[in-house]
C-alpha cells in the first residue's frame, strides 16, 4: 500500500454513477412552474452545491421575492420530481469502471468512504446496490456546510478514523476540489474538475485512480 494514504474518500454524483440529467429535469420542471428562466448555463453552476444553495441561484432570475418558507417548499417539491426519478436508477447505472476499482481498492486495503453534499445519498447508494458497501457515508444529512466547505470530507475522515493528510478525495466539481484541499487532503479529479489546477492528479477513467494508490 502507498504509505502516503489509507483512505479513499469518493464524491457520488458524477464520480460513483451520474444523476446530473435528472437533477436538470427537476430543477427544470420547477422553475417552468415558477415562470423562471433556466438553462444548461445556470444548472453547471448548481454542481457540488447544496439544493438550498441551488435553489437560491436558480431564484436569482426570478421576477418575485419568495419567503423563506416558501424557498423550503420549492426545494420539496424539486426533491419530490429528483426522487421520483431516482427509482429508475439501478446497479447498471454506476458509472463505467467503478465496481472493478472498488473492488481493487478493496484488496490492497484501503477504506473507502463517500463524501458527498446530497442528502439523497441513501437512496441512491441503495437502488445501485452500494448500500453498506462504503466504510463510512458522510452525506448532505449530517453536515451544516455544503462544499467548497471541508465539512463532508472531514466528517468522513473523522468517520473513518484516519487523518486528513492520508486521504485521498475523488471529486468531479470544482467546488468538491476546493472543499478537499481546505480539508487537507489531496484530490484526484476527474470529468470537468481535471481543469481544476488545485488538483493532485488528473484522472481520464476511474480506473485511473490505481495508478496513485
Amino acid at each position: 500500500m502507498n504509505k502516503r494514504y489509507q483512505a479513499v474518500i469518493f464524491d457520488l454524483d458524477g464520480v460513483i454513477v451520474s444523476t446530473d440529467h435528472y437533477h436538470f429535469l427537476a430543477w427544470s420542471k420547477l422553475a417552468e412552474q415558477e415562470g423562471i428562466e433556466f438553462n444548461e448555463q445556470i444548472n453547471h453552476r448548481l454542481r457540488g452545491v447544496s439544493r438550498m444553495e441551488s435553489l437560491e441561484i436558480i431564484l436569482e432570475k426570478a421576477k418575485k421575492s419568495y419567503t423563506q418558507d416558501e424557498k423550503r417548499k420549492l426545494a420539496e417539491r424539486k426533491n419530490e420530481v429528483y426522487r421520483s426519478l431516482l427509482g429508475q436508477l439501478n446497479e447498471n447505472d454506476m458509472l463505467p469502471g467503478v465496481p472493478e476499482t472498488l473492488s481493487a481498492l478493496r484488496e490492497r486495503g484501503y477504506q473507502i468512504a463517500i463524501g458527498s453534499s446530497s442528502k439523497n445519498t441513501p437512496v441512491i447508494l441503495e437502488r445501485i446496490g452500494l448500500s453498506g458497501y462504503f466504510d463510512a457515508v458522510a452525506d448532505g444529512n449530517g453536515i451544516v456546510h455544503s462544499k467548497p466547505d471541508p465539512e463532508v470530507f472531514l466528517l468522513a475522515a473523522s468517520q473513518l478514523g484516519v487523518p486528513s493528510a492520508a486521504c485521498l478525495v475523488v471529486e468531479d466539481a470544482e467546488a468538491g476540489v476546493i472543499a478537499a484541499k481546505r480539508g487537507g487532503m489531496a484530490v484526484a479529479a476527474i470529468g470537468e474538475a481535471r481543469s481544476c489546477k488545485e488538483a493532485n492528479y488528473s484522472l481520464e477513467t476511474i480506473a485511473d485512480l490505481l495508478q496513485y494508490v
